[in-house]
């Protein structure tokens, strides 16, 4: 079981002038205590939850490839885009160059998207669920095309392109692996199933029942289910002096389990360090052998 680090929170003390060294820091200790992937949310408000809107954040892609400067190992994605907040041509060419600056560490990550309110507010597209759906399809396909062999015109129900040049390509082969996040059982599933070499489901009650509905997808479009990556979003707080450790640890036991390969998740008051730190000689070897 591997251990991920999600930056979803971009509002520390020392301020938007303290804010790329605060990232530095995050990131190169995630690394060094073993975290095996870090990505940062495709959001361009803060969202519920977490803060309220006016709060910092980030453009994603900007952001990956800063943290791509700074680190040497860890995995990097958006966790995850918003197919219709990018053209598909212009997504794989942004993961492509993150791919190839970072060396082959880029994943893309994506869905269908959720959060009209920001949309609409600086005016990105932001249409009826199932052609956000229909989109992330052939975004999917447009991805794949442009990182494989053929360089030819794409022609979907919404997207149209001429050719899908695209040099360099990744370096990761065949191609950067895809996580596709969301549990929607008729539609993200089955995009999982068909496109993805990874999915990301939310810890809860219901996951064990959406795993399953993943196997039969995968029997339906005849892929080998543990083919997919199963990756599971939950809280990574170790608290102030490890007293929640072992509670993660005994959720990890009953994921790995359950098949799950990597948990990913938040860690409150990362910028302060220690609970990286934490993490780092508490949770990630143990988790190891699980």
């Amino acid at each position: 079981m591997e251990i991920g680090l999600h930056i979803a929170n971009f509002t520390y003390p020392a301020g938007p002038s303290g804010l790329a060294d605060d990232l530095t820091r995050i990131v190169t200790t995630a690394e060094d205590a073993g975290f095996a992937r870090v990505s940062v949310m495709d959001h361009i408000w803060q969202i519920r939850g977490i803060g309220p809107a006016e709060n910092d954040m980030l453009e994603a892609y900007t952001t990956l490839g800063y943290l791509a400067a700074r680190t040497s190992r860890v995995q990097l994605l958006a966790w995850v885009t918003a197919a219709t907040y990018r053209e598909p041509g212009m997504l794989a060419k942004m993961v492509s160059t993150l791919d190839v600056l970072s060396g082959g560490r880029a994943w893309l990550g994506i869905g269908a998207g959720w959060n009209e309110e920001e949309a609409n507010g600086l005016g990105l597209l932001f249409p009826p669920t199932a052609e956000r759906f229909e989109r992330l399809e052939e975004s999917l396909q447009i991805c794949l095309q442009m990182w494989g062999d053929e360089d030819g015109p794409y022609a979907g129900k919404h997207y149209r392109l001429g050719r899908t040049l695209n040099v360099p390509q990744p370096l990761s082969r065949p191609h950067p692996p895809i996580l596709i996040g969301g549990g929607g059982e008729k539609k993200t599933l089955r995009l999982v199933a068909q496109y993805a070499q990874a999915c990301n489901l939310f810890d809860g009650p219901e996951l064990e029942h959406k795993l399953n509905v993943l196997r039969g997808h995968c029997e339906a479009v005849g892929r080998p289910y543990d083919e997919i990556e199963k990756t599971v979003m939950m809280s990574l707080d170790p608290g102030e002096k490890g007293e929640k450790v072992d509670a993660i640890l005994g959720r990890v036991e009953q994921l790995a389990a359950l098949g799950v390969a990597e948990v990913h998740g938040y860690v409150p008051g990362m910028w302060e360090i220690t609970p990286l730190e934490l993490l780092g000689r508490e949770v990630v070897p143990a988790a190891a052998k699980f």
